[in-house]
């Protein structure tokens, strides 16, 4: 495959061997469609004002590893590997790329979110009315190590460790006993992806996109969820779940939480902003602070995030906010990439 071919040729004066320095970003580009196929049709057709916008914003931050939110999985990863065309065209080729089947659009048979009926999108594993919509996946100038992949999407809601399960308010499941025993915790996915760094060693992503905590009743099923797709990371890092992964590691993706403000259960996402085996470097923007995405009714909020384990060296990062003094121009999202700066070498 010739894109193929000049993506892995332009690594080599993308990235050098003996690079000193990562930029590394995590982006919600909102890019799921209302049905299968359909991104991939936007994006090769190239007449899609929106996918266009979030292909100039990637190759004006030029990050070498992109962790992506919200876009389509398909089983061949044509999606996926359509937008890599496009931002190789754009001067950000990453030839490896990583995606699995998301939790959000995989269906079950019976009723998830307790509103009486079936094969609505919230009776799905993770909200989406079609498999693989709004998945996540990881864009690379590094080398993945696919052998080493650990995949805690299938992980069940009640197999973790003090889950916060719903319950009616006499006590009993929500909505079912029956629908606990199949539902997963991720709402899209967790997963653990190594990347081969150049001096041999590894750099671990945990990657996770989780539901909003918004959108159920009385018994806070999404705001329980949330709170416990967060916390899955520090079980993690305990060794609840299986051995814990070594350091260097980047936690990169969405938390759809706010620790100051907002719905759901903030204490969830400050918990894991103050884990010692983990560092905040609150990147930020000068139009917006810290936040990472403006919601029409909410505000402005923080939700994405981008946290290294406290051995790495951030040497700087941010918050992609364009200006809005075109107000004829289509958002990429309403979300905002968000970029770090990691160094490799002693500086």
């Amino acid at each position: 495959m010739r894109g193929w071919a000049a993506g892995l040729l332009l690594l080599f004066f993308v990235l050098p061997v003996h690079a000193e320095t990562l930029r590394i970003a995590t982006f919600n580009t909102e890019m799921s469609r209302q049905g299968p196929g359909l991104l991939l049709r936007d994006i090769e057709r190239d007449k899609d004002p929106q996918i266009s916008a979030v292909v100039a914003q990637i190759a004006s931050v030029n990050p070498d590893i992109l962790v992506l939110q919200g876009i389509d999985w398909d089983y061949e990863n044509r999606a996926l590997q359509a937008l890599q065309l496009r931002l190789q065209q754009a001067g950000a080729a990453y030839p490896y790329v990583f995606a699995r089947q998301p939790n959000s659009g995989m269906a079950s048979d019976l009723d998830l979110d307790g509103d009486g009926r079936l094969g609505g999108a919230r009776d799905s594993q993770g909200y989406g009315s079609f498999t693989g919509a709004g998945g996540n996946a990881v864009l690379s100038r590094l080398p993945i190590d696919h052998g080493a992949v650990r995949d805690l999407s299938p992980l069940l809601w009640r197999d973790l460790p003090g889950a916060l399960l719903p319950q009616h308010p006499d006590g009993t499941p929500f909505p079912s006993p029956q629908a606990l025993q199949v539902q997963r915790l991720s709402s899209t996915s967790h997963w653990l992806v190594p990347l081969k760094l150049p001096d041999g060693g590894s750099l671990t992503l945990l990657i996770f996109q989780a539901t909003p905590p918004l959108f159920d009743g009385p018994e806070d099923r999404n705001g329980r969820r949330n709170a416990d797709e967060i916390r899955l990371w520090q079980l993690l890092l305990d060794g609840a779940l299986g051995a814990a992964p070594a350091p260097p590691l980047v936690i990169a993706g969405g938390a759809n939480l706010d620790p100051n403000r907002g719905a759901g259960r903030r204490a969830a996402i400050a918990a894991l902003l103050a884990d010692r085996r983990l560092q905040d470097p609150r990147p930020s923007s000068p139009e917006a602070g810290v936040n990472t995405v403006e919601w029409q009714r909410a505000g402005r909020m923080r939700v994405d995030y981008l946290l290294p384990s406290a051995d790495l060296q951030v040497l700087q990062g941010g918050v992609l906010w364009p200006a809005t003094s075109d107000q004829t121009a289509t958002p990429a999202s309403r979300h905002h990439l968000v970029w770090l700066d990691l160094a490799l070498a002693p500086q």
